[in-house]
């Protein structure tokens, strides 16, 4: 009896959805263009193509739906949220203006801030005051709070994000402010002390802020969402992929959709930690290029790393501090504007450029003949030879190599460059580009990424990643099977998962364990409710303890992870011995004589596996999950089906270069490059000076060969 589950993943040009059989292993995976105006006739198209592929109906699906997106992400980048207001503190309304009175670059005199995710006019100030002791001076009166509905009424807002001062102490103000608007308004309301309830006034603002207007966007989505999925005979709920790589229900995304801001990116992040276990890897490199972004993360010991703050919407892509600061916990990774549909241009100095700007899925790259006339990376690959026009999704969308050729020409005449080699520029510009991004992501977290091996995967990810790995002096990297869809392939592989996190500063040594426990009790009731309405019962709930903690008088936190169980799990000693041994192996020395002070208490909550296709895997070969290779015995120089000539490089003639069909190939075949191995979502392009060997589960694994 078949068991399916089904994964979506909404992209910024494509929506891939994917469905999996956890009995036997088989996958069966497809692909269609986002709408970015209307998410959801995507997603509709997909899954109905999926089925039909399949030939399994929505009844058979019963197990939950796991679903990412990037919803979030544009909403923020592009501004196109709701129409949400900020309530805070009579004289704070500049907040989000003032911001933290950093600048990025001191020395940029034109420097530049994303504007507020709410403006100013829409900041609303409220006579109440609690104490950072957490006792309320002021609170809001009944008069203060009728003029604040109504207001708010005549603003026509669809959301309101609720911030008062030091209400990560003590809640009530918040609470009853948001209780009389939710009655008195009929729209969403949420408040700090839900969203971040954490010391720092302006990331704990610009985070609910942002979470008020995006609430909008996502709502309205995920009702339309599951109502069809109800009218289809879908079986199963729906889980939503958050940004520290868990999934919740769709109802708690809802109120929460600033947890989703690396959803996508999170879920492939999942992917590459699972096939890193499965491939014994201790050390890999997530290579993810997609249509409009491309992400980078660093998997360790078959976990990405996490870090609980990062920022959303930069207005310079390498300068950190430029964009919002969002307090919740992510999967640590880089994301920049490299994609297949990056956009080629000459700058005012008449060099080449490569994105952050996208065609998307509305026109898309030239190729696509749907109105694009700036070429993209796509058009590029076109020209090169790497990509076949006639067999874009296996022939279902082919691309117009003729209009690739005429949106680039105009670019090539500004250079006083050939069409080939304006291409291949265009090619290494945006290697370059991605290449810069992941080592940028390596020295932030103090890592050398050189010589890491690179799994590559995307649309555009296997296009371009031998050409990645060189950039790196990486010698390996690895094409999984699906990998244009991995990301979606990830969400069933994501834990039932919840992180929380709630302020109360104290010294290690002052901690009152009754208080610390009070604090904890709280979360865990909290963490318990979010894994139950995602169908997780309380005897699979892991809770996971950590806290931020710096020496007294410091201004920044490390975060340390002390174990698990249903209470705190350690003593005060030994959590000062955890602190000191991060603090050395970031620093490289601790502080003697110093106290250690404890800011931020965090909890994770989670169910391994319960997703989907982890369990899959377990009791299976990995080959039984995902590899769609040839049965029979390998042959040691593979037939290729056709052969198209490739420019590798500028300045560089083209190469007949032979092109395999992935399906042709069975495990333990060995072939160099050059070399193109075609599946119907993507293509792989094994450069010159490369060998591979098809690896059990399917994968390509791809060496770089010694001179």
């Amino acid at each position: 009896m078949a068991d399916w589950r089904l994964a979506v993943d909404i992209g910024g040009t494509f929506t891939d959805v994917v469905l999996l059989d956890a009995e036997s292993g088989r996958i069966v995976v497809d692909k269609t263009l986002t709408t970015p105006a209307a998410p959801l006739d995507g997603v509709r198209t997909g899954l109905t193509q999926l089925l039909d592929r399949a030939d399994v109906k929505p009844q058979d699906i019963n197990a939950p739906i796991v679903h990412a997106t990037t919803l979030i992400t544009n909403a923020l980048i592009e501004g196109k949220t709701g129409r949400a207001a900020l309530v805070t503190t009579q004289g704070f309304g500049d907040t989000l203006l003032i911001r933290d009175e950093h600048r990025y670059d001191m020395y940029d005199l034109q420097i530049e801030f994303p504007p507020p995710p709410i403006p100013r006019e829409l900041t609303f100030e409220l006579n109440e005051r609690t104490i950072a002791d957490g006792s309320v001076a002021t609170e809001p009166s009944t008069e203060d709070l009728e003029e604040l509905t109504r207001q708010l009424l005549d603003a026509e807002v669809e959301s309101v994000a609720v911030c008062l001062l030091n209400s990560y102490v003590n809640a009530t103000n918040e609470q009853k402010v948001a209780a009389h608007l939710r009655q008195a308004l009929g729209v969403p309301v949420c408040i700090s002390a839900e969203i971040s309830p954490q010391i720092r006034e302006y990331p704990r603002m610009t985070t609910t802020a942002c979470n008020a207007a995006t609430m909008p966007v996502i709502g309205p989505y995920l009702d339309e969402l599951q109502k069809w999925l109800s009218d289809e005979g879908f079986g199963g709920s729906v889980l939503m992929m958050l940004s520290n790589g868990g999934v919740v229900s769709a109802g708690d995304a809802a109120r929460g959709p600033i947890r989703l801001v690396e959803s996508g990116p999170a879920a492939g992040a999942l992917a590459g930690s699972w096939f890193a276990k499965r491939l014994d890897i201790k050390r890999l490199l997530c290579f993810d290029m997609g249509g409009t972004t491309a992400k980078a993360c660093l998997i360790e010991h078959g976990e990405p790393e996490l870090t609980n703050t990062f920022e959303v919407a930069r207005a310079y892509r390498f300068k950190k501090g430029s964009g919002y600061p969002v307090s919740v916990p992510s999967v640590d990774l880089v994301e920049i504007g490299a994609g297949g549909g990056s956009l080629a241009r000459v700058d005012q100095f008449g060099l080449l450029k490569v994105g952050p700007e996208s065609a998307g899925a509305d026109p898309g790259p030239a190729s696509y003949a749907q109105g694009g006339t700036i070429p993209a990376v796509t058009d590029a690959d076109v020209i090169l030879g790497l990509l076949d026009p006639g067999a874009f999704l296996g022939g279902d969308m082919p691309l117009d190599a003729s209009l690739a050729d005429t949106a680039t020409e105009a670019v090539a005449e500004d250079l006083s460059l050939s069409m080939i080699d304006t291409a291949a520029g265009i090619q290494d510009v945006v290697n370059q580009n991605m290449a810069a991004a992941a080592s940028m992501h390596g020295v932030e977290m103090g890592m050398d990424l050189r010589g890491i091996p690179i799994i590559a995967f995307g649309g555009a990810g296997p296009v371009h990643a031998c050409g990645v790995a060189e950039l790196l002096e990486s010698d390996e990297v690895i094409f999984p099977v699906n990998a244009s869809v991995l990301s979606a392939f990830g969400t069933l592989v994501s834990p039932v998962r919840i992180d929380l996190a709630r302020s109360m500063p104290r010294l290690i040594k002052s901690v009152d364990p009754a208080e610390r426990d009070r604090l904890l009790d709280e979360l865990r009731d909290e963490g318990r409710r979010v894994l139950n309405a995602a169908g997780v019962p309380d005897d699979a709930i892991v809770y996971r303890y950590g806290v931020d903690a710096r020496y007294a008088g410091q201004g920044n936190e490390i975060t340390i992870w002390v174990g698990e169980g249903t209470s705190w799990p350690v003593d005060q000693a030994q959590v000062v011995e955890a602190f000191e041994a991060e603090y050395r192996r970031i620093y490289g020395m601790t502080i003697p004589d110093v106290e250690v002070e404890a800011i931020t208490w965090r909890l994770s909550a989670l169910a391994p596996g319960v997703a989907g296709a982890a369990e899959a895997g377990e009791g299976s070969t990995p080959g039984t999950l995902s590899s769609p290779g040839a049965a029979g015995a390998a042959e040691a120089s593979p037939v290729p089906n056709r052969s198209r000539p490739i420019v590798f490089g500028r300045g560089v003639a083209a190469v007949d270069t032979p092109v395999y069909d992935r399906s042709d190939l069975a495990v333990g075949t060995r072939f160099n490059g050059p070399a193109v191995v075609e599946e119907r979502e993507t293509t792989s392009v094994i450069r010159p000076g490369w060998s591979v060997e098809v690896a059990a589960d399917g994968s390509l694994m791809a060496t770089r060969m010694q001179p």
